[in-house]
């Protein structure tokens, strides 16, 4: 039972990480979003190509707000923010009462 309960473990760190890289990715394309960047660039290429499929399938569920003001980043870092704090931290317990015997 304790290798499942460290599998758990594991995973519930990794999905921690992930998440919160996704989030500073997140962050970046929202600050380029206010300069200009060239489109050419591999930097902004690559952020593009990695959030873009996540932001759009958001726009298109949100309207817009007056004066064309993008939420689209806003709704997904609270969505990465809930599931750092429901999902990670509900298999990290998991986790803790199967090492536990409980």
């Amino acid at each position: 039972m304790f290798a499942l309960a460290n599998l758990l473990k594991a995973l519930a760190y990794v999905i921690d990480i992930v998440l919160t890289i996704y989030m500073w990715l997140i962050i970046a394309r929202a600050i380029l979003s206010w300069v200009n960047p060239d489109p050419y660039n591999p930097i902004v290429r690559f952020l593009s190509n990695v959030t873009e499929p996540v932001l759009s399938s958001i726009r298109r569920r949100l309207p817009l707000v007056y004066g064309g003001l993008d939420l689209a980043p806003l709704v997904v870092l609270l969505i990465i923010v809930f599931l750092q704090r429901f999902l990670v931290t509900t298999i990290h317990d998991l986790a803790m009462r199967m090492s536990m015997g409980l």
